[in-house]
């Protein structure tokens, strides 16, 4: 689904990332261990070749970077039409609150989105194979703990997250998921059932708005293809890492507005997780005022979800 683009004139600095990072947990590293970078702290913009096509990508690593310590990276993506950049403001996961002990990196789509919609300018599989040579090249010139990557994303790009969840092979290399606002054109009532995860269960927080116009919590058609409704979309998810849909917990709050969901599946609690927030629409979810919200005219709503997802994803490791 797409955003408004005139949000992007509400971006008015480029963000930087001061603070110390917390410690991380002993991993062996991958090849770039040992590298030296010397703008630590600050975003930094690359390039690489894929699928004989240029593609971009942005990088932020901890102000105390140590070239000696493997790291958890966390892969950001855009909404359509955006850039990583816009991601990256929106969401603030660079701030050192956020990831002071993570690496960040925020890919570009082509044209502006990801694949799986029908407004996008390449194939699921190039976009797959992108991501997987994206991981390659930061492996190679980060200190990298392969066991902790994780991926989360906006409207597309929440969706084109779900596209890696579901993929055996590029998704095998993440450790947890979380897509925000998600418009699941490849996940719906067509087409879930060629959705086949690595593994079982595979963890996964959602985060929606009740209220929202672009992909409406109900489902139906959207700007891109069909959406499911989330509803069912948690359903399919929660058969797929084997949960007890009779033992999850619904926890309300601020005065029944916001609604946290959690299932345990596998025996592991809370590796199916989802917010709701009745009168949120199509934004990232912020306790302080975003450029998403002001595009939308909104103001800040009642859970920070970057702070949500980074504490849901330190919870988990890939086997």
């Amino acid at each position: 689904m797409k955003f408004a683009s005139f949000w992007t004139a509400a971006v008015a600095t480029i963000l930087g990332a001061p603070a110390a990072a917390a410690a991380v947990l002993a991993s062996a590293g991958s090849a770039g261990c040992g590298k030296t970078h010397l703008v630590p702290g600050i975003t930094t913009y690359h390039g690489l070749t894929s699928s004989g096509r240029d593609r971009k990508y942005s990088v932020h690593i901890p102000s105390n970077y140590s070239d000696t310590t493997p790291y958890p990276v966390v892969l950001g993506f855009h909404g359509s039409p955006g850039i990583g950049f816009f991601f990256e403001v929106d969401t603030r996961l660079s701030e050192s609150r956020f990831s002071g002990n993570k690496i960040m990196v925020y890919p570009d789509g082509v044209g502006e989105s990801w694949a799986g919609a029908n407004y996008s300018q390449v194939s699921v599989a190039e976009d797959l194979q992108f991501v997987s040579d994206l991981l390659d090249e930061i492996r190679n010139d980060y200190c990298v703990d392969d066991s902790r990557i994780y991926a989360t994303g906006m409207s597309n790009g929440g969706g084109f997250v779900d596209i890696i969840a579901c993929d055996s092979t590029v998704g095998a290399q993440f450790a947890a998921f979380a897509p925000a606002s998600g418009a699941y054109y490849m996940d719906n009532d067509d087409t879930h059932v060629n959705c086949k995860p690595a593994r079982s269960p595979l963890p996964i927080i959602e985060f929606h708005g009740g209220a929202d116009p672009s992909v409406n919590y109900t489902g139906g058609t959207g700007e891109g293809g069909v959406e499911p409704a989330i509803s069912t979309w948690l359903g399919w998810w929660a058969q797929r890492n084997g949960c007890d849909d009779s033992a999850k917990t619904v926890e309300d709050s601020f005065d029944g507005d916001v609604h946290h969901t959690s299932w345990t599946c596998g025996g592991v609690d809370g590796v199916l997780q989802h917010w709701k927030v009745d009168d949120m629409v199509h934004v990232w979810a912020s306790t302080e005022l975003t450029p998403s919200a002001i595009a939308a005219g909104v103001g800040p709503t009642h859970i920070e979800a970057s702070q949500l997802i980074m504490e849901f994803f330190d919870q988990f490791t890939k086997p």
